[in-house]
């Protein structure tokens, strides 16, 4: 399967709480502009490929990751699933895309038993009957490195480590073409990190997914991608092969991504550089003008400020590196 976003955006409407209605009527004021969360961004994912996606924390990563899996609807463009728009195939996006989510606690109901949330997808779309769930639940769990008999067990019951198992045996049940992992390692400590992101690979090798990779994590992502798109502010500004990024990368942003990374030292060596992006990221609210990333940019011009650069050969920047 292959799958493409044609210039997507994905604009969120200014919410009026119960809050805002309350500083409403006491005379406050109320910011109420509508957020720009992705902004036309094109990309596509190959059969079999990995995508890993970078960036700053609310730059629109799992935004563009809920409408590649038909969480969210775009609120411009158009995102294809071997060609065709996802609702006009065979089989709806929610079976062909799954989504492995952050925080498994919280994607899983606290009030039904590991088997009853592995099994209901499979049985609710007819791809395995009642009589088969048990087995079929009993064969995911084995697979993710999890005891079979654990799918009487509630999710309070397991470490995160092991309902992040649950979360990815939940997804592979309903034999998806795609999985989109959104941060599903942030909320694990490092060694259980390295064991859940071996089974992911292991995972994807055995059944050929194709994936979309989300994290902040650098170091992460160049472990498990194949290609590295990198997002700030809403827009992609470096694509291109894992490898290529990681030791030539163009842009600037991509540049004080890696630079900012701490990086360890062998006895007698010299302290490595540390030198993190300036600035603070511009608030989504009222983006800056031309280039996003020109306020904190230290060969930005008077072009940079005013007009904004396209994707170009894997690079969006007037003066690349």
């Amino acid at each position: 399967m292959k799958i493409e976003a044609r210039t997507v955006s994905r604009r969120f409407a200014p919410h009026i709480s119960v809050g805002d209605r309350i500083a409403s009527l006491l005379g406050a004021r109320v910011d109420r502009r509508a957020v720009q969360a992705v902004s036309e961004v094109s990309l596509g994912v190959a059969p079999g490929e990995t995508l890993g996606l970078v960036g700053e924390s609310g730059c629109g990563k799992s935004t563009l990751g809920r409408m590649l899996a038909g969480i969210l609807p775009p609120s411009a463009g158009q995102v294809l699933l071997d060609g065709a728009a996802p609702m006009q195939g065979a089989r709806k996006v929610t079976t062909r895309i799954q989504t492995v989510f952050q925080d498994p606690y919280a994607s899983l109901n606290p009030r039904r038993r590991i088997g009853e949330a592995i099994s209901e997808g499979p049985v609710a779309h007819g791809l395995v009957s009642r009589a088969e769930a048990p087995a079929m639940v009993g064969r995911w769990l084995a697979r993710v490195g999890l005891d079979p008999a654990f799918a009487a067990r509630f999710p309070h019951q397991f470490s995160g480590g092991q309902r992040q198992r649950v979360a990815i045996a939940r997804a592979l049940a309903m034999q998806p073409e795609m999985l989109v992992c959104d941060e599903p390692v942030a909320s694990l400590d490092v060694s259980i990190q390295a064991q859940i992101l071996n089974l992911f690979l292991d995972l994807r090798q055995e059944f050929r997914l194709t994936c979309l990779f989300i994290s902040h994590d650098l170091g992460v992502v160049r472990h498990v991608s194949d290609r590295v798109a990198i997002m700030y502010l809403g827009r992609i500004v470096e694509l291109g092969p894992a490898a290529t990024v990681y030791a030539t990368p163009r842009h600037p942003y991509t540049q004080g991504l890696l630079a900012s990374v701490p990086k360890l030292r062998l006895e007698g060596e010299a302290p490595p550089s540390f030198a993190p992006i300036a600035g603070e990221l511009p608030s989504p609210l009222s983006p800056p003008p031309g280039c996003a990333f020109h306020p904190r940019c230290a060969r930005a011009t008077d072009r940079c400020r005013l007009e904004r650069p396209p994707l170009v050969d894997g690079v969006a920047c007037h003066h690349p590196g």
